[in-house]
């Protein structure tokens, strides 16, 4: 329960953010700007979590610095698409697009990984797929086609960073991910800071402040979360960020969802739990395969 509570407070955390993301745009705020807040406003916290960890800042030593700098690549490429994502389609609209992640990630593992994807997981890519063509209805959607070009270029990039992770994941935990995540970025993101930014009035400060602190408390509650429950039990809280995303669109923006995000984001959100599940399923038997043979 607590890692459920937890992650659904990172979801609702993560909600604002993009939120205000997308209010910072609205006031001329350019993405990269927006990045560096969130980036530097997080920094302290991570040193924060790793100076309370049992091995303190001797665990932040890797040998595996070319992986993170791939990540920081490619991670900072995928965040600035989605944030980018956020600012040009309507909340609900850019998060069920987000949602195709896990379906990307999958057949990413399949062809570059060479994992073994089963006909049940391709089933459900597929469908996950046609839900995607609903949300995003090429050649006659009332969503703009550049915005759903920017939004499904972030979750292919996204998945990217994903199989990236599982690859550090073997050896290096997930502060210290995050952490040469954040200091390989933070000098890149700072010179585009000093070229994209600007002066603010006191209300696009707030918004600026906003997206840092609400960043940084999102990624501390999903990586409390993994130290509460199992990925399994925790992953279809994620979903619950279409909720916040539908609900801040509303109420702040006037923005309602249409008739193919009703249609759509089910599809695709069935998609990503039938794919979660079947991991579930494919991890739980390994586990029992590798403890077979010492019993």
């Amino acid at each position: 329960m607590a890692g459920i509570l937890t992650r659904l407070g990172a979801m609702l955390s993560l909600g604002i953010m993009f939120a205000f993301v997308k209010l910072a745009g609205l006031q001329g705020v350019h993405v990269t700007e927006s990045l560096f807040y969130r980036q530097l406003t997080a920094m302290p916290l991570i040193c924060f979590l790793i100076w309370r960890s049992q091995r303190g800042w001797p665990s932040i030593v890797s040998n595996k610095h070319r992986l993170h700098i791939l990540r920081s690549v490619l991670g900072i490429f995928a965040m600035g698409l989605n944030f980018w994502a956020m600012t040009l389609l309507p909340l609900a609209d850019a998060t069920t697009i987000s949602f195709t992640v896990p379906i990307f990630a999958t057949l990413f593992a399949a062809l570059i990984l060479q994992e073994k994807v089963g006909i049940r997981r391709w089933s459900a890519i597929l469908i996950g797929f046609v839900g995607v063509l609903i949300v995003v209805q090429p050649g006659g959607s009332l969503i703009p086609a550049f915005g759903a070009a920017v939004a499904l270029t972030g979750a292919l990039v996204t998945a990217a960073v994903t199989l990236v992770i599982r690859m550090l994941g073997r050896t290096e935990t997930s502060i210290v991910t995050i952490f040469w995540f954040s200091v390989y970025t933070l000098p890149v993101l700072t010179i585009c800071a000093f070229i994209y930014g600007g002066g603010h009035d006191a209300k696009t400060w707030g918004f600026l402040l906003g997206i840092g602190i609400f960043g940084a408390l999102g990624q501390l509650c999903i990586t409390q979360s993994l130290r509460y429950a199992p990925v399994s039990t925790i992953v279809p809280m994620d979903y619950s960020a279409l909720i916040w995303a539908t609900f801040f669109g509303i109420m702040i923006f006037g923005q309602f969802p249409g008739l193919s995000i009703w249609i759509g984001a089910p599809i695709i959100i069935g998609s990503g739990l039938f794919i979660a599940w079947r991991e579930h399923v494919r991890a739980s038997k390994l586990t029992v395969a590798k403890a077979e043979p010492s019993a």
